[in-house]
C-alpha cells in the first residue's frame, strides 16, 4: 500500500519514477494509485530544508552574478573614458564596491528593511547575522544582505561613469558613503522594505527606478553641479567629440553587464524551491535577454536611418538601456511585449544622448539615457502586463523617488562642494587624473600624461 505521506518525503523530481511504476503496475487500482501519489507529488513544494536551500542558492547565484557587474561597469567606462583617465575609473568602481559593502553593513540594510511598517525608512545599525545553527526562514539572512548589498552598490556604480574625467576621488567617495549608506536605503524601504510605496501598490520587481532611475538622478544631479568636461563644448556651443579608449573593453563591460542582470532580475524572484518559483527564474531570463537584444536592434535600426551609420556605444547602451526597462517587471510580459520594451529602451538612448549635448549636460557613458530614463519608462509600463499595479501609483512612485534623491542628492554635492571642492584644477584635468590623482596611468607608453 502506498501512502500519501510519502509525497512529503519524495522530492518532486521522484514524480518521474512515480509515473513510471503506475504505467509498470499490473492491476488498474495499483496503477491509479501511484498515478494520484505522483501527482501530489508534482504539486508539493519540497520540505522547509529544501526551500531553504534553494532560495539561499538563487540569492548567492544572483548576488554574485550582480557583483560580476562591477566589473561590467568598471570596464564599460574605462572603455569610455579617453587613456589618460581609464586608471582612475579602475580605482573608483573597486573603492565604491567595496564602500557600498560597508556602509551597507552599518547602517543601509536595517535602514531599508528592518522595522518599515508603512513608514520611510527602518531602524539605524548595523545588520545582525545570526549564527547558522538557528538560522530560520526562507532563507539565510547573510545571503539576503549580500544580494541586497550588491544591488546598492550597483546604484553607485551608475554615477562613476557620469561625472567621470573632471572630479576628485575622495569628494565622489563621500557621495558614494552618504548615496549607498543614507539615500538609496532611504527610497527602497519605500517600496522594498513594505513602506508607505508598497502600501499604495506601486511596483518595482527589480529596480528601474529604485536602483537605476536613482543612479541616474543622483548623477544627472551631481553631473549638473560639476559642469561639464573643460573641452567638451566650444564657445558657440558646438559638441567636441571626446572618444573613448578602447571599444573592446566598452563591449567587453556591456557582455559582463548582461551577463550579470540575469542575476539582478532572475534573482530578484526571491524564491526558487517550487516547480512554478523555477519556472519563473526561466521565464525571468527569457524576457530579460529579449529586451535586451530588443533595445540594440532598435538603436541599431534608427541609427542607420537617421546618421547613415552605426555608432557602437549607441548600440551598446540600447543593451543596457532593453535590460534597465524590462528590470521593473521581467516576469509577467509576454516575450513579444518584453522586445517591443526592450526596443522602446534602446530608442530612447538614440534620441537623449544627442538632447543631452544640446543642452551642455556632459555625461560621458551615457547613464542619464540609460538608467534614468530608460529607468522611468520601464516602470511605466508595469502595469501593461501586471494589472496588480495601475499608471497613476507608478507616476506618484516615480516621481516621489526622482524628487527626493534629486533634492537630497542636491544637498550631498553642494555641500561636499562648499566644504572640499567637487573638481580637480584645469591643469590636471588636461593631463589627466591617473598622473595627478592615481599615480598609476594606464597605458604609460601611449597616453603620455597629456594627451587629449
Amino acid at each position: 500500500m502506498v501512502h500519501r505521506y510519502l509525497a512529503r518525503a519524495v522530492p518532486s523530481a521522484a514524480a518521474l519514477v512515480l509515473f513510471s511504476a503506475a504505467a509498470l503496475a499490473q492491476t488498474p487500482e495499483a496503477a491509479t494509485e501511484v498515478a494520484e501519489v505522483a501527482e501530489v507529488v508534482v504539486s508539493t513544494a519540497l520540505p522547509a530544508d529544501g526551500q531553504f536551500i534553494l532560495n539561499t542558492l538563487l540569492f548567492l547565484i544572483g548576488g554574485f552574478l550582480v557583483m560580476w557587474m562591477a566589473a561590467g561597469f568598471a570596464m564599460l567606462e574605462a572603455g569610455m573614458v579617453r587613456s589618460k583617465n581609464v586608471s582612475m575609473q579602475c580605482l573608483k568602481n573597486i573603492c565604491l564596491y567595496s564602500l557600498a559593502g560597508l556602509m551597507y553593513y552599518l547602517i543601509g540594510y536595517n535602514l531599508m528593511y528592518d522595522g518599515v511598517d508603512g513608514g520611510f525608512f527602518g531602524s539605524i545599525g548595523p545588520v545582525s547575522i545570526p549564527d547558522p545553527a538557528v538560522d530560520t526562514g526562507d532563507y539565510a539572512v547573510a545571503s539576503d544582505w549580500f544580494f541586497q548589498m550588491v544591488f546598492c552598490a550597483t546604484t553607485a556604480s551608475i554615477v562613476s561613469g557620469t561625472i567621470a574625467e573632471r572630479m576628485k576621488l575622495g569628494p565622489f567617495l563621500v557621495f558614494v558613503a552618504l548615496l549607498t549608506g543614507v539615500l538609496y536605503p532611504i527610497t527602497g524601504s519605500w517600496q522594498w522594505g513594505e513602506g508607505w510605496l508598497y502600501e499604495m501598490g506601486f511596483s518595482d520587481f527589480a529596480g528601474s527606478t529604485l536602483v537605476h532611475a536613482v543612479g541616474g538622478w543622483a548623477a544627472l544631479t551631481g553631473a549638473l553641479i560639476l559642469g561639464a568636461r573643460k573641452d567638451k563644448y566650444t564657445p558657440d556651443g558646438k559638441v567636441n567629440p571626446l572618444p573613448g579608449s578602447s571599444m573592446p573593453l566598452a563591449t567587453l563591460g556591456t557582455f559582463i553587464l548582461w551577463l550579470g542582470w540575469f542575476g539582478f532580475n532572475g534573482a530578484s524572484q526571491l524564491a526558487m524551491g517550487t516547480i512554478e518559483d523555477a519556472s519563473a527564474v526561466a521565464r525571468i531570463f527569457m524576457n530579460t535577454n529579449l529586451a535586451a537584444a530588443g533595445g540594440v536592434i532598435a538603436a541599431v535600426v534608427l541609427c542607420q536611418v537617421i546618421y547613415k551609420k552605426i555608432d557602437l556605444t549607441l548600440a551598446l547602451n540600447g543593451a543596457l538601456a532593453g535590460l534597465v526597462s524590462i528590470t521593473a517587471e521581467p516576469l509577467t510580459p509576454s516575450p513579444a511585449l518584453a522586445i517591443a520594451i526592450g526596443a522602446v529602451g534602446g530608442a530612447i538612448v538614440v534620441f537623449a544622448v544627442p538632447l543631452l549635448d544640446k543642452v551642455k549636460i556632459d555625461d560621458v557613458v551615457g547613464a542619464i539615457p540609460v538608467h534614468l530614463l530608460a529607468g522611468i519608462w520601464g516602470t511605466m509600463v508595469v502595469p501593461l502586463s501586471n494589472t496588480d499595479t495601475n499608471f497613476g501609483t507608478q507616476f506618484i512612485g516615480v516621481a516621489a523617488i526622482g524628487a527626493f534623491t534629486v533634492v537630497a542628492s542636491a544637498i550631498v554635492w553642494l555641500a561636499i562642494k562648499a566644504i572640499i571642492g567637487l573638481r580637480v584644477s584645469e591643469e590636471e584635468e588636461r593631463l589627466g587624473l591617473d598622473k595627478f590623482e592615481v599615480g598609476v596611468e594606464a597605458y604609460p607608453e601611449f597616453a603620455g600624461g597629456g594627451r587629449a
